[in-house]
């Protein structure tokens, strides 16, 4: 691609998707200040109470979101990216595993608990970034799924949900 057609299609569609990609950062960090905000009160004395963390990620979100919205308005940034001026098409059937694993935990952790919500996730994604090694990939997420629900459950005291599997781990 020549430089004066870069610059055209430049000009015409990229400022546009970088307005559109600052102004969903600053809406994620509305949405995170309210949830912030929907936290309720600890009844127990703290300095630094549970709202504190994701009150300051949701302002560095704003504040992000504004910046990039603004750098968009100027010109935008991904211009000069060697990712965009030599993007291959959108690989539909990788989105879809991708979102497909989302889903599934979703829909399947609190009837099947983690362990095996997030393994058949892991196993999605694994499939989505290119994987044709199903089984390894599975006993990969059983070992690591298994490993965090220990972790979560065992040592920090963390309900996540077994499913299922309540009796046996």
């Amino acid at each position: 691609m020549n430089q004066l057609s870069h610059r055209a299609g430049t000009a015409a569609g990229t400022p546009r998707a970088d307005l559109v990609v600052g102004l969903g950062v600053v809406v994620l960090g509305l949405l995170v200040l309210y949830a912030a905000w929907a936290i309720p009160e600890s009844p127990l004395y703290a300095q630094v109470g549970a709202k504190a963390v994701p009150y300051l990620v949701g302002v560095i979100l704003v504040a992000l979101g504004i910046g990039l919205s603004a750098t968009a308005a100027k010109g935008g940034w991904s211009h000069g990216l060697e990712e965009e001026m030599a993007a291959p098409p959108t690989n539909w059937r990788a989105l879809g595993l991708l979102g497909a694993g989302l889903v599934v935990q979703l829909a399947l952790i609190d009837w099947l608990g983690f362990v095996i919500a997030a393994t058949i996730q892991y196993v999605l994604v694994c499939s989505a970034f290119g994987s044709r090694r199903p089984l390894r990939d599975l006993l990969i997420g059983i070992l690591v799924t298994l490993g965090a629900y220990i972790a979560f459950a065992r040592l920090l005291g963390v309900n996540i949900g077994a499913g299922v599997l309540e009796g046996i781990i």
